[in-house]
């Protein structure tokens, strides 16, 4: 597990992305899973934790204001911008989610988790899933993902989140 000298210090590479537009640091791994602290030429920051195969991932973005985005990508799908859809998530046999609303942005599908007891519910699904399932609004499948790993790495999204929190600028209490 990352401590938080380790994400803090990341977070300081990640801030000094200087002339790139993107820059990022890997700070843990486990099976099918990374989580990275991300960095972009304007000062802001993210951590993420993915899964991925050629082609295609399904990421959890968390930023230092507290949203918490969902991204599914791949190279197959080109959506142009400004298009939203309703969507279905279903992780292993359990009851399956609504993403009412979810942008469509050239090759991802976006959707940001409720600040409340519901969007705890489905992070905690997905950390004690084994396969989540993208489905279009009528049910049919889309793409899934192995969720192998994703406790530990939801853990360290969670260590990597705090950290980012915990360096914005403008809050005195912090």
């Amino acid at each position: 597990m990352i401590g938080r000298s380790g994400c803090a210090a990341a977070l300081v590479v990640a801030s000094l992305a200087g002339a790139e537009a993107q820059q990022s640091e890997v700070l843990f791994s486990h099976k099918h899973w990374q989580v990275s602290v991300v960095g972009w030429d304007d000062g802001t920051v993210g951590c993420v934790a993915e899964v991925t195969a050629p082609g295609e991932s399904f990421s959890i973005w968390t930023f230092p204001n507290g949203a918490v985005q969902l991204q599914f990508y791949s190279t197959a799908w080109e959506f142009g911008e400004g298009k939203t859809a309703d969507l279905g998530v279903q992780i292993d046999r359990r009851t399956p989610w609504s993403l009412t609303g979810a942008e469509l942005y050239r090759n991802s599908v976006l959707f940001y988790l409720p600040d409340d007891r519901a969007g705890v519910n489905f992070i905690t699904e997905v950390a004690r899933g084994n396969r989540l399932y993208l489905r279009a609004k009528d049910g049919s499948d889309v793409q899934n993902y192995s969720l192998a790993g994703s406790s530990a790495s939801i853990s360290a999204l969670v260590e990597c989140g705090e950290a980012i929190a915990a360096k914005t600028p403008g809050n005195p209490f912090n």
